[in-house]
């Protein structure tokens, strides 16, 4: 009778053993061939997309800044440019440059507005260069904030409807610019977009009041 209970109470406990041996296992986290353990779902790296600015967005942000460089800081040239993030379309580019002139100092800076993530543009945000004194020419090329109330993808839509789209059909991928300029000639500031990769050689241009957005007339 005793060496019945006896084997009945090692069975039980070899059962018990046994229990604790799979609970251990069943909890215990797994691990990789090296001995470190592994995530079930290994987190992808996120890829930072680059930013396309309108003119007035980036020429809002890069004011902000000239301003702390110099309270007089006055506009006046503000050009986009191309590269392999952005070709133009819409009105928009990744990086975008304004030139600041402060009368009491006669001198100058470009400042720019970047939204690029490529390695070889400026960084993101607003960026200035050297400050550098100007000739007798500039004072009659600045303008004053106020004027600017039509953005560049108005530009661009209005430049569209007025023989851009044609251009468009022939090349979809055609690059696009936009200088911003007081031209005294005209007493208005203007959006000029030209259909090319630089401004000495394009297809088409089209010339837009950036304070009315009317068009204005079309050039080569």
């Amino acid at each position: 009778m005793k060496r019945i209970c006896g084997t009945a109470v090692s069975a039980v406990l070899l059962i018990c053993l046994l229990a604790i041996a799979l609970t251990v296992a069943c909890s215990s986290p797994s691990s990789s061939p090296s001995g470190g353990t592994q995530s079930s779902s290994a987190s992808a790296p996120v890829k930072k997309e680059p930013v396309l600015y309108t003119g007035k967005a980036c020429y809002s942000q890069i004011a902000s800044v000239a301003a702390r460089w110099q309270p007089d800081a006055v506009p006046f040239h503000m050009e986009s440019a191309l590269n392999a993030e952005s070709n133009g379309h819409d009105g928009k580019s990744t990086i975008w440059r304004a030139m600041f002139a402060s009368p009491s100092r006669r001198t100058y800076k470009v400042f720019t507005c970047s939204g690029s993530r490529l390695k070889d543009e400026a960084p993101l945000g607003v960026t200035s260069g050297a400050e550098i004194a100007y000739g007798p020419t500039i004072p009659a090329l600045m303008f004053q904030t106020f004027l600017l109330t039509t953005d560049s993808d108005q530009a661009y839509t209005t430049a569209q409807e007025k023989g851009g789209a044609k251009l468009m059909e022939k090349n979809p991928q055609q690059a696009v610019l936009y200088t911003l300029d007081w031209n005294p000639k005209d007493k208005a500031l203007l959006w000029v977009v030209f259909y090319g990769s630089s401004t000495t050689d394009s297809k088409g241009i089209g010339v837009i009041d950036a304070s009315t957005g009317k068009f204005l007339r079309a050039a080569k």
